[in-house]
């Protein structure tokens, strides 16, 4: 599994970006994600983008593109935006995009709306990744994911899933059973947070919590539970062929190894 890990790399400017990126090659991690969140956005997201496929080619990338983060004026001109973004794409073949509707949807303007756009458009040769969050249901009450997931597999432009991060593999077991019955004669690829354990993670969980993502208040209070339940999810993503995908920062020898040692144990 170590092999197939997938990281999430985050950074504030080009230069320490260079500095971990150089981090990756050294230690031989080839598979990295960059979100589209915080600082990396609008321009500076465009411009990570052209910086790492001029000078990193060797790296396995891929890209998310939130709909809310790269919003411009108006729809319009957003999803104008998005097309030539994934036209570019195409003709770069050493990344892919994650096309995420962001942490807050825009009005007749999120995944589900701009798939069943680009479905339309001619001469678009793209595939894409989605994210599904197991949790929304019974956790928040909103009982239309497994529709979205329907309308936006029903676009054909989709090749990989991205399972949000969450504590109860009872539901993410129901849900990856859902999927495996809609999907069947698909061929999907599947990937799935995970996030490694440690108390300064708990304590910063706990001042600020990542919306949309569910942490049991039991494994907030106990490390080594939270340790148990990892190494739990860990198996089932095994078992079901999910690729893992640390969003855990790493970029030292010292968290390298501590990801590494955890994730062979």
């Amino acid at each position: 599994m170590i092999t197939n890990l997938r990281f999430e790399l985050s950074f504030k400017n080009i230069s320490q970006l260079e500095n971990k990126l150089n981090f990756c090659k050294f230690n031989k991690i080839k598979n990295i994600n960059i979100p589209c969140k915080g600082p990396i956005k609008k321009e500076f997201f465009n411009s990570t983008i052209k910086y790492i496929s001029k000078n990193y080619q060797e790296f396995n990338m891929t890209y998310h593109y939130s709909l809310y983060h790269q919003y411009s004026q108006n729809k319009e001109k957003s999803y104008q935006d998005l097309l030539n973004f994934l036209k570019n794409s195409n003709s770069n073949r050493n990344y892919e995009i994650l096309l995420v509707s962001g942490s807050n949807k825009k009005k007749n303007y999120d995944a589900v709306d701009v798939l069943s756009r680009l479905k339309e458009e001619k001469n678009l040769k793209v595939k894409l990744g989605i994210a599904y969050n197991p949790y929304l249901k019974k956790y928040y009450k909103d009982t239309y994911e497994r529709e979205r997931f329907d309308k936006k597999i029903s676009s054909g432009l989709i090749n990989s899933i991205w399972f949000q991060y969450g504590t109860d593999i009872k539901v993410l077991q129901n849900e990856v059973n859902y999927l495996n019955k809609v999907e069947k004669y698909q061929k999907l690829n599947l990937f799935g947070s995970l996030l490694i354990p440690s108390k300064q993670f708990i304590a910063r969980f706990k001042f600020r919590p990542w919306k949309g993502v569910l942490i049991s208040e039991k494994f907030l209070s106990s490390l080594d539970d939270f340790y148990d339940f990892t190494r739990d999810l860990l198996c089932f993503y095994k078992k079901n062929n999910i690729t893992p995908l640390i969003e855990t920062d790493f970029v030292t020898s010292e968290k390298l190894n501590a990801v590494y040692s955890f994730i062979r144990k």
